[in-house]
């Protein structure tokens, strides 16, 4: 299995010297990283700036859910800080999705993906949220309505890949959160699985926080995942 940068280290502190820290424990050419909500709110596009600085290039989780015009507006800024990919939520709707996407007409713009079904989500929290279908289904339906609005793919768990594989584009990206390398914690995430097992199952990049960030090594850890990943056949 070949490793072409699909890991995104998600960078989840509070504190920037903290978070500086650790990249400088990182090479930035085996990986990206996410910024998200509490880091972005703390510190904001200075902060985007700083890493940017280390070589890394970034993805900025702040999963916009708004009105379309808000939205439209909201991806514009953040691709004029020159990130690589930014998301909103598929549950937004298709004006909302269609403004996103119109939003981002060039070429170089950031890759735009939508949040499906959030890997915190069971079956039992959806239908806590009036949603009676399985979160299989409801990540099949939310991935469809993205890819007819234009996105270049969606945020969702690896358990769902194969079927998106399935029914969406070849070039739809799928981004997959709650991943754990063998024998790690599972910690809040209900629906998670290995790198290797994702990969293979159809996603395009993965996203791995707390092990890697909470590391001794972090860049032990990121590299016994990147060797893990080239040793599956």
């Amino acid at each position: 299995m070949k490793y072409n940068k699909q890991l995104i280290v998600a960078l989840d502190f509070s504190d920037e010297k903290a978070c500086l820290d650790f990249l400088d424990q990182l090479n930035p050419d085996l990986c990206r990283v996410k910024i998200g909500k509490e880091l972005f709110t703390h510190y904001g596009p200075a902060l985007v700036s700083s890493v940017q600085s280390r070589g890394f290039e970034i993805f900025l989780d702040l999963k916009f859910h708004d009105i379309p015009n808000t939205v439209a507006a909201a991806v514009r800024a953040a691709a004029d800080l020159g990130i690589w990919m930014v998301n909103v939520h598929a549950s937004g709707g298709r004006a909302m999705l269609e403004a996103a996407s119109d939003a981002l007409p060039d070429s170089q713009a950031p890759l735009l993906i939508a949040v499906t079904v959030l890997t915190s989500l069971g079956e039992q929290e959806l239908k806590e949220l009036g949603i009676a279908d399985k979160p299989e289904d409801q990540v099949i339906r939310l991935a469809s309505l993205t890819a007819d609005c234009g996105l270049d793919g969606v945020v969702c768990s690896a358990r769902e890949a194969p079927l998106l594989r399935q029914a969406l584009p070849a070039d739809f990206k799928l981004v997959t959160p709650g991943i754990r390398p063998a024998g790690d914690k599972a910690d809040d995430q209900k629906r998670i699985v290995t790198p290797t097992d994702a990969l293979a199952r159809g996603s395009d990049y993965l996203v791995i926080g707390r092990p890697i960030t909470r590391a001794d090594n972090p860049g032990a850890k990121l590299a016994s995942i990147i060797e893990e990943i080239q040793a599956a056949s």
